[in-house]
């Protein structure tokens, strides 16, 4: 079994490979003060009750595969490796992996790991010219050319930060739950709030990708060549107002972590 697992901002999403099916998946909130030996626990309390896995620590998990945007979390996950899985093969997406998708940034160092880790699974299940976008914290944009290069992208506030920017800089509005509306004109303040990220997101997503899939294939191109692939904790917000989303890939990080350790573990 491989154990993925995406660090992000927010929060950490793992998952549990049998070859290429998702077996098991957890969420968890991101926390950067754990320990690597409070992660360990987490790890086996949440592994621990699964039919396929043994009841120790490690039992069953033959390979692991890291992605984080907070540093100080991939830290203690890598001592969480060498303490708690020494004996089992492990890749931490950063500079030197090996992913398969060529980065054409002015600094691909500062990229972080999970734009490109979408890339590669964008590349693989879609091929290019695709665009991701991923609903976490921030929502960003990635863009992938024909060639299965990235070749940059857009990131902007997400869902949750702007319900919550609202609710503090907003003297007569509040933390609202984040629902489709009855209709897009508000019939009271929350339903107003509720409509305004709905579908102001889902405007965004379609003129964002808009303007990014006719600059992937050029004044010539045909924009319908471009995929446009959602993923991220928060997509199903938007599916069904968005009118650019092609496919809805909820996994596509872990995929992709999956894809760069059989591209890495062979060279270990």
């Amino acid at each position: 079994m491989l154990l993925t697992i995406d660090v992000g901002n927010t929060h950490t999403v793992l998952g549990l490979f049998d070859g290429e099916e998702i077996v098991e998946h957890w969420r968890i909130s991101t926390d950067a003060r754990r320990t690597a030996d409070e992660l360990a626990v987490l790890l086996q309390g949440l592994m621990g009750m699964h039919p396929l896995l043994g009841d120790e620590l490690g039992d069953g998990i033959e390979g692991i595969a890291i992605c984080s945007t907070v540093p100080s979390v991939l830290h203690e996950l890598r001592e969480v490796t060498r303490r708690y899985y020494g004996d089992v093969p492990a890749v931490l997406v950063e500079p030197g992996i090996k992913t398969g998708v060529p980065i054409l940034m002015d600094n691909p160092k500062e990229v972080g790991a999970d734009r490109i880790i979408n890339a590669v699974a964008a590349v693989e299940l879609y091929g290019g010219p695709a665009i991701v976008v991923d609903f976490g914290t921030a929502t960003t944009f990635d863009a992938v050319s024909a060639r299965g290069e990235y070749t940059g992208g857009v990131i902007a506030p997400g869902i949750e930060i702007s319900v919550e920017a609202l609710g503090v800089k907003g003297a007569q509005l509040r933390k609202i739950e984040l629902a489709r509306p009855r209709s897009v004109i508000g019939k009271n303040t929350v339903e107003a709030m509720q409509s305004g990220i709905v579908y102001g997101f889902a405007g965004q997503v379609d003129g964002v990708t808009q303007r990014m899939a006719r600059e992937l294939v050029g004044p010539d191109g045909d924009l319908d060549d471009v995929t446009v692939i959602a993923t991220g904790g928060l997509a199903p917000m938007v599916l069904g107002e968005s009118s650019e989303i092609d496919e809805h890939e909820p996994w596509l990080t872990l995929i992709g972590l999956r894809l760069v350790y059989e591209r890495n573990v062979a060279r270990m």
